[in-house]
């Protein structure tokens, strides 16, 4: 089972992906925890999701967390599932009322970075780590 988990190809192009992925989501997370009013439990209430300074913090110690497994390429296919729904929940918290009230195009321009991140961390998920990651020594290894 952990073999399957950790399992990644030889790709050597992947660690693109995981740069902007774990960099993005790594930077969000410590911004989350720096600026809670702006981008952590103020901006959760905001939006009316419930216990906000709980969820402010909580999303940003798995977008840390998460975010710097990917960046090293270690469980990168665990890190990438709480990143998955983090990005679901963000999209349909946020993004609905915006096509609802500005149409489409704005939809489209405003959720640019969740998109990407969204399917970034989904190609994670499918891929692995590639060459260039932890998993791929554990992997050489005999994990």
């Amino acid at each position: 089972m952990f073999s399957k988990i950790i399992h990644t190809d030889n790709s050597k192009t992947t660690i693109i992906i995981r740069l902007i992925v774990g960099g993005v989501f790594l930077s969000e997370g410590i911004q989350k925890l720096l600026f809670p009013a702006f981008r952590g439990a103020g901006r959760f209430e905001k939006i009316g999701m419930p216990s906000p300074e709980f969820l402010g913090s909580f999303v940003g110690i798995f977008e840390i967390l998460c975010g710097a497994l990917i960046l090293l390429g270690l469980l990168t296919r665990l890190a990438s599932i709480p990143l998955i729904i983090i990005m679901l929940v963000a999209i349909a918290t946020t993004k609905t009322s915006i096509l609802a009230n500005e149409g489409i195009w704005e939809l489209l321009h405003g959720s640019r970075t969740d998109w990407a991140m969204l399917l970034g961390s989904m190609f994670l998920l499918i891929k692995g780590g590639g060459n260039w990651s932890i998993d791929k020594i554990v992997m050489r290894n005999g994990a």
